[in-house]
Protein backbone atom coordinates (compact mmCIF):
# COMPACT_ATOMS: atom_id res chain seq x y z
CA UNK A 1 0.00 0.00 0.00
CA UNK A 2 1.23 3.47 -0.86
CA UNK A 3 0.96 5.99 1.98
CA UNK A 4 1.49 9.62 0.97
CA UNK A 5 1.74 12.73 3.11
CA UNK A 6 0.89 15.79 1.03
CA UNK A 7 1.71 19.34 2.08
CA UNK A 8 -0.60 20.95 -0.43
CA UNK A 9 0.02 24.25 -2.20
CA UNK A 10 -1.96 25.36 -5.25
CA UNK A 11 1.17 25.63 -7.41
CA UNK A 12 3.40 22.87 -6.04
CA UNK A 13 2.28 20.03 -3.76
CA UNK A 14 5.12 18.70 -1.62
CA UNK A 15 4.80 14.97 -0.92
CA UNK A 16 6.51 12.31 1.16
CA UNK A 17 5.66 8.69 0.38
CA UNK A 18 6.37 5.12 1.35
CA UNK A 19 5.32 1.78 -0.12
CA UNK A 20 4.64 -0.66 2.70
CA UNK A 21 4.90 -3.64 0.34
CA UNK A 22 7.79 -2.79 -1.97
CA UNK A 23 9.79 -0.63 0.44
CA UNK A 24 10.10 2.43 -1.82
CA UNK A 25 10.19 5.72 0.04
CA UNK A 26 11.15 9.30 -0.62
CA UNK A 27 9.85 12.81 -1.10
CA UNK A 28 9.54 15.26 -3.94
CA UNK A 29 7.95 18.51 -4.99
CA UNK A 30 5.43 18.27 -7.83
CA UNK A 31 6.09 21.46 -9.73
CA UNK A 32 2.74 21.89 -11.49
CA UNK A 33 -0.69 20.37 -11.89
CA UNK A 34 0.27 18.17 -14.84
CA UNK A 35 3.17 16.62 -12.92
CA UNK A 36 0.96 15.95 -9.89
CA UNK A 37 -1.71 14.32 -12.04
CA UNK A 38 0.91 12.20 -13.80
CA UNK A 39 2.32 11.02 -10.46
CA UNK A 40 -1.04 9.97 -9.02
CA UNK A 41 -2.14 8.27 -12.23
CA UNK A 42 1.07 6.26 -12.26
CA UNK A 43 -0.13 4.55 -9.07
CA UNK A 44 -3.52 3.62 -10.50
CA UNK A 45 -4.58 0.07 -9.67
CA UNK A 46 -2.73 0.02 -6.35
CA UNK A 47 -3.95 0.77 -2.84
CA UNK A 48 -3.16 4.40 -2.02
CA UNK A 49 -3.88 6.48 1.07
CA UNK A 50 -3.21 10.22 1.00
CA UNK A 51 -3.20 12.47 4.04
CA UNK A 52 -3.27 16.26 3.88
CA UNK A 53 -4.26 19.26 5.93
CA UNK A 54 -7.58 20.97 5.30
CA UNK A 55 -6.94 23.78 2.84
CA UNK A 56 -8.61 25.60 -0.01
CA UNK A 57 -8.19 25.41 -3.77
CA UNK A 58 -7.69 21.63 -3.77
CA UNK A 59 -10.93 20.52 -5.38
CA UNK A 60 -9.21 19.35 -8.55
CA UNK A 61 -6.87 17.18 -6.51
CA UNK A 62 -9.70 15.72 -4.44
CA UNK A 63 -11.65 14.98 -7.60
CA UNK A 64 -8.65 13.24 -9.16
CA UNK A 65 -8.15 11.02 -6.15
CA UNK A 66 -11.85 10.18 -6.04
CA UNK A 67 -11.71 9.27 -9.74
CA UNK A 68 -8.74 6.96 -9.15
CA UNK A 69 -10.32 5.41 -6.07
CA UNK A 70 -7.67 6.51 -3.58
CA UNK A 71 -8.31 7.07 0.11
CA UNK A 72 -8.13 10.74 1.02
CA UNK A 73 -7.79 11.67 4.67
CA UNK A 74 -8.07 15.36 5.54
CA UNK A 75 -6.89 16.46 8.95
CA UNK A 76 -7.29 19.41 11.28
CA UNK A 77 -4.31 21.76 10.66
CA UNK A 78 -4.25 22.91 14.30
CA UNK A 79 -3.98 19.39 15.69
CA UNK A 80 -1.45 18.37 13.07
CA UNK A 81 0.74 21.36 13.83
CA UNK A 82 0.46 20.75 17.59
CA UNK A 83 1.76 17.22 17.09
CA UNK A 84 4.91 18.42 15.33
CA UNK A 85 8.00 17.79 17.50
CA UNK A 86 9.96 20.78 16.15
CA UNK A 87 9.09 24.40 15.64
CA UNK A 88 11.04 24.62 12.40
CA UNK A 89 8.61 24.53 9.51
CA UNK A 90 9.35 23.76 5.87
CA UNK A 91 7.32 22.16 3.10
CA UNK A 92 9.43 19.01 3.08
CA UNK A 93 9.30 18.71 6.89
CA UNK A 94 5.51 19.21 6.87
CA UNK A 95 5.04 16.46 4.28
CA UNK A 96 7.29 14.11 6.25
CA UNK A 97 5.35 14.93 9.42
CA UNK A 98 2.06 14.05 7.73
CA UNK A 99 3.56 10.77 6.52
CA UNK A 100 4.79 9.95 10.01
CA UNK A 101 1.33 10.57 11.49
CA UNK A 102 -0.18 8.27 8.87
CA UNK A 103 2.36 5.53 9.53
CA UNK A 104 1.96 5.70 13.31
CA UNK A 105 -1.84 5.72 13.17
CA UNK A 106 -2.18 9.13 14.82
CA UNK A 107 -3.64 10.87 11.78
CA UNK A 108 -7.00 9.12 12.12
CA UNK A 109 -7.87 10.95 15.35
CA UNK A 110 -7.06 14.24 13.60
CA UNK A 111 -9.37 13.64 10.65
CA UNK A 112 -12.23 16.03 10.04
CA UNK A 113 -15.59 15.49 8.40
CA UNK A 114 -15.71 16.51 4.74
CA UNK A 115 -19.05 17.02 2.96
CA UNK A 116 -19.85 15.11 -0.18
CA UNK A 117 -19.24 16.62 -3.60
CA UNK A 118 -22.99 17.12 -4.16
CA UNK A 119 -23.34 18.98 -0.86
CA UNK A 120 -20.36 21.19 -1.64
CA UNK A 121 -21.86 21.99 -5.04
CA UNK A 122 -25.10 23.10 -3.37
CA UNK A 123 -23.06 25.30 -1.04
CA UNK A 124 -21.52 26.97 -4.09
CA UNK A 125 -24.98 27.53 -5.52
CA UNK A 126 -26.24 29.15 -2.31
CA UNK A 127 -23.07 31.25 -1.98
CA UNK A 128 -23.36 32.41 -5.60
CA UNK A 129 -26.95 33.55 -5.05
CA UNK A 130 -25.91 35.29 -1.84
CA UNK A 131 -23.21 37.30 -3.64
CA UNK A 132 -25.60 38.28 -6.41
CA UNK A 133 -28.18 39.43 -3.86
CA UNK A 134 -25.50 41.53 -2.14
CA UNK A 135 -24.64 43.18 -5.46
CA UNK A 136 -28.33 43.77 -6.18
CA UNK A 137 -28.78 45.42 -2.78
CA UNK A 138 -25.84 47.76 -3.36
CA UNK A 139 -27.27 48.80 -6.73
CA UNK A 140 -30.68 49.44 -5.20
CA UNK A 141 -29.14 51.53 -2.46
CA UNK A 142 -27.45 53.73 -5.07
CA UNK A 143 -30.71 54.23 -6.93
CA UNK A 144 -32.48 55.01 -3.67
CA UNK A 145 -29.84 57.63 -2.86
CA UNK A 146 -30.39 59.30 -6.23
CA UNK A 147 -34.15 59.34 -5.67
CA UNK A 148 -33.85 60.83 -2.17
CA UNK A 149 -31.48 63.54 -3.43
CA UNK A 150 -34.12 64.55 -5.95
CA UNK A 151 -36.87 64.82 -3.36
CA UNK A 152 -38.72 61.56 -3.92
CA UNK A 153 -40.41 60.59 -0.66
CA UNK A 154 -41.38 57.18 0.60
CA UNK A 155 -44.65 57.26 -1.34
CA UNK A 156 -45.01 55.98 -3.94
CA UNK A 157 -42.41 53.28 -3.38
CA UNK A 158 -39.39 53.36 -5.62
CA UNK A 159 -39.73 49.75 -6.79
CA UNK A 160 -43.39 49.63 -7.83
CA UNK A 161 -44.64 50.66 -11.27
CA UNK A 162 -45.67 54.21 -10.34
CA UNK A 163 -42.46 54.82 -8.46
CA UNK A 164 -40.34 53.61 -11.36
CA UNK A 165 -42.22 55.80 -13.82
CA UNK A 166 -41.72 58.84 -11.62
CA UNK A 167 -38.05 58.01 -10.99
CA UNK A 168 -37.26 57.54 -14.68
CA UNK A 169 -39.00 60.83 -15.53
CA UNK A 170 -36.80 62.90 -13.21
CA UNK A 171 -34.64 65.49 -14.95
CA UNK A 172 -31.07 64.95 -13.72
CA UNK A 173 -27.68 66.52 -14.48
CA UNK A 174 -25.47 64.72 -16.96
CA UNK A 175 -23.45 62.51 -14.61
CA UNK A 176 -26.38 61.84 -12.29
CA UNK A 177 -28.31 60.72 -15.34
CA UNK A 178 -25.42 58.44 -16.28
CA UNK A 179 -25.38 57.02 -12.77
CA UNK A 180 -29.12 56.34 -12.87
CA UNK A 181 -28.99 54.72 -16.31
CA UNK A 182 -26.03 52.48 -15.47
CA UNK A 183 -27.51 51.32 -12.18
CA UNK A 184 -30.90 50.62 -13.74
CA UNK A 185 -29.16 48.54 -16.39
CA UNK A 186 -27.17 46.68 -13.72
CA UNK A 187 -30.31 46.09 -11.68
CA UNK A 188 -32.16 44.62 -14.65
CA UNK A 189 -29.25 42.28 -15.36
CA UNK A 190 -28.97 41.18 -11.72
CA UNK A 191 -32.71 40.56 -11.48
CA UNK A 192 -32.49 38.42 -14.59
CA UNK A 193 -29.68 36.40 -13.02
CA UNK A 194 -31.16 36.00 -9.54
CA UNK A 195 -34.73 35.11 -10.55
CA UNK A 196 -33.85 31.56 -11.72
CA UNK A 197 -31.87 31.03 -8.51
CA UNK A 198 -34.80 32.29 -6.44
CA UNK A 199 -37.03 29.70 -8.11
CA UNK A 200 -34.66 26.74 -8.04
CA UNK A 201 -31.49 27.41 -6.10
CA UNK A 202 -32.86 28.21 -2.63
CA UNK A 203 -35.08 25.12 -2.73
CA UNK A 204 -32.05 22.90 -3.22
CA UNK A 205 -30.09 24.86 -0.65
CA UNK A 206 -32.84 24.56 1.94
CA UNK A 207 -33.12 20.84 1.23
CA UNK A 208 -29.41 20.45 1.88
CA UNK A 209 -29.15 22.66 4.96
CA UNK A 210 -32.29 21.25 6.54
CA UNK A 211 -31.11 17.71 6.12
CA UNK A 212 -34.10 16.86 3.91
CA UNK A 213 -36.64 17.57 6.64
CA UNK A 214 -39.95 19.36 6.30
CA UNK A 215 -40.48 22.66 8.06
CA UNK A 216 -42.98 25.46 8.02
CA UNK A 217 -42.28 28.26 5.51
CA UNK A 218 -42.40 31.00 8.14
CA UNK A 219 -41.24 31.89 11.63
CA UNK A 220 -44.05 32.05 14.14
CA UNK A 221 -46.04 30.34 16.84
CA UNK A 222 -48.68 27.70 16.35
CA UNK A 223 -50.48 25.28 18.70
CA UNK A 224 -48.40 22.23 19.50
CA UNK A 225 -51.38 19.92 19.13
CA UNK A 226 -51.97 21.05 15.54
CA UNK A 227 -48.31 20.65 14.68
CA UNK A 228 -48.21 17.22 16.29
CA UNK A 229 -51.19 16.11 14.21
CA UNK A 230 -49.65 17.41 10.99
CA UNK A 231 -46.14 16.07 11.55
CA UNK A 232 -46.21 13.33 14.21
CA UNK A 233 -42.73 12.03 13.36
CA UNK A 234 -40.97 15.36 12.96
CA UNK A 235 -39.11 15.17 16.26
CA UNK A 236 -36.68 12.28 16.40
CA UNK A 237 -36.02 12.57 20.14
CA UNK A 238 -37.92 13.89 23.09
CA UNK A 239 -35.21 16.40 23.99
CA UNK A 240 -35.50 17.88 20.50
CA UNK A 241 -38.95 19.29 21.30
CA UNK A 242 -38.56 23.02 22.09
CA UNK A 243 -39.79 23.93 25.56
CA UNK A 244 -38.41 27.43 26.00
CA UNK A 245 -41.73 29.18 25.43
CA UNK A 246 -43.63 29.93 28.67
CA UNK A 247 -46.79 28.38 27.26
CA UNK A 248 -46.25 24.59 27.06
CA UNK A 249 -48.96 24.29 24.40
CA UNK A 250 -47.24 26.69 22.03
CA UNK A 251 -44.20 25.83 19.93
CA UNK A 252 -41.86 28.16 18.07
CA UNK A 253 -41.70 26.77 14.56
CA UNK A 254 -38.51 28.15 13.15
CA UNK A 255 -37.31 26.82 9.80
CA UNK A 256 -33.69 27.53 10.62
CA UNK A 257 -32.42 26.47 7.20
CA UNK A 258 -34.90 28.69 5.36
CA UNK A 259 -33.97 31.59 7.61
CA UNK A 260 -30.29 31.11 6.87
CA UNK A 261 -30.58 30.56 3.12
CA UNK A 262 -33.20 33.10 2.15
CA UNK A 263 -32.37 35.93 4.54
CA UNK A 264 -28.62 35.34 4.93
CA UNK A 265 -28.57 36.69 8.46
CA UNK A 266 -27.20 35.33 11.67
CA UNK A 267 -29.78 33.38 13.65
CA UNK A 268 -30.64 35.28 16.83
CA UNK A 269 -29.42 33.53 19.96
CA UNK A 270 -32.92 33.53 21.48
CA UNK A 271 -34.29 31.20 18.77
CA UNK A 272 -34.28 27.56 19.93
CA UNK A 273 -33.42 24.76 17.53
CA UNK A 274 -36.71 23.49 16.19
CA UNK A 275 -35.71 20.82 13.72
Amino acid sequence: MWIIGCDYHPRFPQIAFVNTEGGECGGTRLQHVQEAEQFYRSLQGQAVRVGMEASGHARWLEGLRAELGYELWIGDPTKIRAAAPRKQKTDARDAAHLLQLLMEGQFERMRIWVPKAEERDVRQLVLHRHRLVEMRTRVKNQLRAVALNEGMGPRPGLWNRKGQERFRALALPAWSERRRADNLELLADLLQRTTPLDNHGPARGIEYMAGRTDSHPRIGYEPWSAQQQQQPNRWGRGNAIPTSHPNPHVCLTSPISSYMVDEFRTIPSFLPSCG
